[in-house]
């Protein structure tokens, strides 16, 4: 991966996007985390939440865990009410167990998944239910540092390329406009996508 300073020249040809990481003048940074296992469970509860949501959410869960740190037996151990007491919705506590029983089952360190295809790593992941394009796309594109991820069903990406490119367009045809958009910044898609969120907050 080149470093994203080198990565923001090679988008320059788009001059749109270009002017508004100019006029924000904040850069975006790697945030890779080896820990997979982790990043898919705060992916769950992050899910339809803000930000700030998210984080008390977390800490709340976090902290029935010994050191903060919920190991896969322990999640599985832990009741089903408990957790919902932290703020975590019913499907969300069974998706959480989900991908604890997964991890004990399968194999999702960062080096077992680092070899494999962004398409072979969201097709792996989506086997268990509840992580579905969405929250792999997510581990790709940050703990994983993936460079080519374009999430274009997010609505924060949609909806802020709609206002950049003052795009007047719904459904089918507004996502063949972000394809289109999207492919001039063909082969780092991740970190375009990632000042996508970043202009429009």
């Amino acid at each position: 991966m080149k470093p994203y300073k080198e990565i923001l020249e090679y988008l320059e040809k788009d001059e749109i996007l270009t002017k508004a990481i100019r006029r924000i003048k904040t850069e975006v940074q790697p945030q890779i985390d080896i820990d997979i296992y982790l990043s898919l469970l705060n992916s769950i509860v992050s899910q339809q939440l803000s930000t700030k949501v998210v984080r008390v959410i977390w800490n709340r869960f976090a902290d029935l865990y010994v050191d903060r740190y919920p190991k896969a037996h322990d999640v599985l151990n832990t009741d089903h009410e408990l957790l919902r007491s932290v703020g975590l919705s019913n499907n969300k506590v069974r998706y959480i167990k989900n991908v604890a029983e997964f991890s004990i089952k399968n194999d999702i360190s960062f080096d077992y998944l680092q070899i494999k295809s962004d398409d072979e790593i969201i097709d792996y992941l989506r086997q268990i239910k509840g992580v579905g394009k969405w929250t792999v796309q997510m581990i790709l594109m940050f703990p994983m540092d993936r460079p080519n991820v374009f999430p274009m069903d997010d609505l924060g990406i949609q909806n802020g390329m709609k206002n950049l490119y003052q795009l007047d367009l719904e459904k089918k045809e507004l996502k063949n406009k972000l394809l289109e958009i999207a492919d001039e910044w063909y082969p780092y898609k991740t970190l375009a996508s990632k000042y996508i969120w970043k202009i429009n907050d």
